[in-house]
């Protein structure tokens, strides 16, 4: 699963493991069906890290660690000692999330915006700040609706439900047929609240901007989702955990570069002599500008690579590369002198054809 042979040691199988979760983690990751191949890697990695598992696995396959709790499995990983310092999820709401069914009420809905950030931030990593308007719970009433000092009253209709059955019977058979509704008197809330709220007008929340600090990561990639805890929206029930927040990081518009990856491309345009004799340009990168030289008989469209001038990769030491596709830029105008020259120099073309020919 990890791709690593049975004999390797401990520091390969955590290296592998880092790489391969880096690449499926679904906060990275939107492909269809990343998340069960997330889960895969990392249950392969808690029983190969695990010399008591990984004898239990090599005894018996899966089937000999079966019985394994995901508290059993992942109990005694240290994920900071793995992912420490990218500045990602990978604590407990990612385990949360896949290996553990919760207890107690529903959290609350996440929340997904999108952050544009230039290219120098890529480059250097950092805060950056994002500001919010979500529904929050009401700090008065804690959610119920209800104004304080005073309680919701269970809705007798429904007996605390928020639905109403009826039932009865049809047919030859005398079959059972139920029909369930949403209770008109609480309008399936189960509660009635007798004295609203004043501050949240019976609603349990109340509207609130705030803003976020979001840290970015070095080598942030395009459509990384990064998360912060407990700002999404409050619990459908009172006590309930908030949903948490996500920012999709998208790369700003830079009039310089175009971004795949961690590599830049950009355009530049030359005279016609310059693409024939040669030459040197100025190219912005990232930092300080390159004077880069142009060969003889470079051609329209060939592509030349500045190495290690494009953006740093997340999670690594390499940094990309900038990719400069020459165009050639044909004279539309030309000066009585300038038309003089080109016709003498077509005349030399011919005439070096001709004695080639013969």
């Amino acid at each position: 699963m990890l791709g690593v042979p049975r004999e390797v040691d401990q520091k390969a199988i955590k290296d592998a493991f880092r790489a391969l979760a880096l690449k499926y983690h679904p906060d990275r990751n939107k492909e269809p069906g990343v998340e069960e191949r997330f889960k895969e890697i990392a249950e392969a990695y808690a029983v190969l890290s695990d010399p008591a598992k990984r004898k239990e696995y090599d005894a018996g396959g899966f089937a000999g660690v079966a019985g394994f709790s995901p508290q059993d499995l992942f109990g005694g990983i240290d994920f900071e000692d793995i992912f420490g310092g990218l500045n990602f999820d990978f604590g407990g709401g990612w385990f949360d999330r896949f290996f553990r069914r919760r207890a107690g009420p529903p959290r609350g809905a996440n929340l997904e915006v999108d952050l544009l950030v230039p290219l120098q931030r890529v480059v250097t990593g950092g805060t950056e700040p994002v500001r919010i308007t979500r529904p929050q719970t009401c700090p008065s009433c804690h959610g119920s609706g209800a104004k304080p000092g005073t309680t919701p009253r269970v809705c007798v209709n429904c007996d605390g439900t928020g639905q109403q059955k009826r039932s009865r019977r049809e047919g030859k058979g005398n079959v059972l047929i139920q029909q369930i509704t949403t209770c008109p008197v609480c309008n399936g809330k189960g509660k009635i609240v007798d004295q609203l709220c004043p501050q949240c007008s019976g609603r349990g929340e109340v509207e609130r901007e705030e803003t976020l600090t979001v840290n970015i990561p070095v080598g942030v990639e395009e459509g990384m989702a990064l998360r912060i805890p407990g700002h999404g929206m409050p619990a459908p029930v009172p006590n309930g955990a908030a949903g948490d927040f996500f920012v999709v990081v998208r790369t700003a518009p830079d009039p310089r570069f175009e971004r795949s990856g961690a590599d830049l491309y950009r355009e530049e345009t030359i005279e016609v002599a310059d693409a024939v004799l040669g030459t040197t340009v100025a190219v912005p990168t990232l930092e300080t500008p390159a004077r880069v030289t142009i060969p003889p008989a470079t051609q329209p469209d060939e592509v030349l690579r500045l190495r290690g001038k494009g953006l740093p990769e997340f999670g690594g030491g390499r940094r990309g590369d900038i990719y400069l596709r020459i165009r050639v830029r044909i004279p539309e105008r030309l000066t009585a002198n300038e038309r003089a020259l080109y016709e003498q120099l077509r005349a030399v073309r011919h005439a070096r054809s001709r004695t080639t020919v013969h």
